[in-house]
Formats: C-alpha cells, structure tokens, sequence
C-alpha cells in the first residue's frame, strides 16, 4: 500500500479572507494618508507665487508699474507641478494680486473646513497679504 503525503497549503477561503483584509486596509491607508498629499502638493502653488512676487518686484524696479502675467512671468499659467492655474489681477502703480486656483483633485485640499484654493499674494502699497492664511506655511 502507498502512502499518499499530506499536501499542505492555503485554501480558497482563506486567500479570499486575506485579500478582503488587504484591500480595507489599503483604503483605509489612502483615505488617511489622501490629505498629507494634497498638503504637500499646496507647496506647489506656494512656490509658484512666491517666485511670481518676486518676478513682479523686480518688472517693478525696472518700470512705472507692477506688470502683467504675460509682462512678469512670461505668460505661463500654471505652476510647475501642474496642479494649480496662476493669475495676476490688480496690477497698477502700487499693487497686484497673485492668484494659484487649483484644478482636479487638489480642489479638496482643505485645513479644517477652509479650502486652500485659490491661495492669494495681494500687494498693496507695500503692505502683503496671503489668503487664506491658515493655508500658507508658518
């Protein structure tokens, strides 16, 4: 008589119990982890518009007035990482306002119940404003 080895091994049910396990936590780990991205990705627009201030100050310091997009930063409208649409409004003699709206899904970024777009750099008689400010990094 043959003796016939014990095979050993997982069965059905339990690779599908692992799997189901799996696939909650995964969620669970990008509904949590979702937010620290979007965060990270504001530093973007922050980038962006610190750099546009700085290119207006310097159009600034070689003419009457502070200048437009296409004038101070060559016409391009959107950040680097591509995640926000940037804008200038408001231009004069004294003031401007620097805008960086975000599109697709960094429209959810949020600090509490405040919505971190569009984030805003508004110059006025030298006098500098960031909206809204609990977006803006300390």
């Amino acid at each position: 008589m043959v003796k016939l080895k014990k095979l050993k091994g997982f069965t059905l049910i339990e690779v599908m119990f692992a799997v189901a396990v799996l696939a909650i936590l995964l969620v669970i780990a990008v509904e949590t982890y979702t937010p620290y991205i979007r965060e990270g990705r504001r530093v973007d627009a922050v980038n962006s518009l610190l750099a546009m201030s700085l290119a207006e100050e310097r159009y600034r310091s070689n003419n009457t007035t502070y200048g437009t997009l296409a004038q101070a930063w060559g016409g391009v409208t959107t950040s680097q990482g591509g995640y926000y649409t940037l804008a200038i409004s408001n231009v004069s003699a004294t003031s401007y306002t620097l805008s960086a709206t975000a599109t697709g899904d960094q429209l959810n970024d949020k600090v509490g119940t405040t919505t971190c777009s569009p984030l805003q750099i508004a110059v006025s008689n030298g006098t500098i404003t960031k909206t809204p400010a609990v977006c803006w990094p300390t």
